[in-house]
């Protein structure tokens, strides 16, 4: 049990793509990020902040996972969230799943 466990969070995690544009971005409320130049300037901000940390905390690697998820971890704790299905790599073949 406690195998099958550890491979679904490996799987989940192995799902997590970086999504450093600021075009990936949205803030709690669905807006995004790119729209607007206050909002561009609060993510420049919250990026070069969660950066280091997410350095710090996860991995020096930037494509890792580890580095990966504490970055997005900082960033929601500032009010900036990936945008649902262009956040994850997995999603991509199954955007358009049920219109077939």
């Amino acid at each position: 049990m406690r195998v099958c466990v550890a491979l679904g969070i490996v799987a989940s995690l192995a799902c997590i793509s970086a999504a450093e544009p600021p075009q990936q971005w949205q803030t709690y409320g669905g807006v995004r990020v790119d729209s607007d130049q206050r909002l561009l300037e609060r993510y420049d901000r919250t990026y070069r902040y969660c950066a280091p940390e997410a350095i710090r905390r996860g991995s020096t690697d930037t494509n890792s996972l580890l580095y990966v998820t504490a970055l997005r971890g900082c960033m929601y704790r500032f009010g900036i969230t990936d945008r649902g299905a262009y956040a994850y790599s997995a999603n991509a073949p199954f955007l358009h799943f049920l219109d077939r």
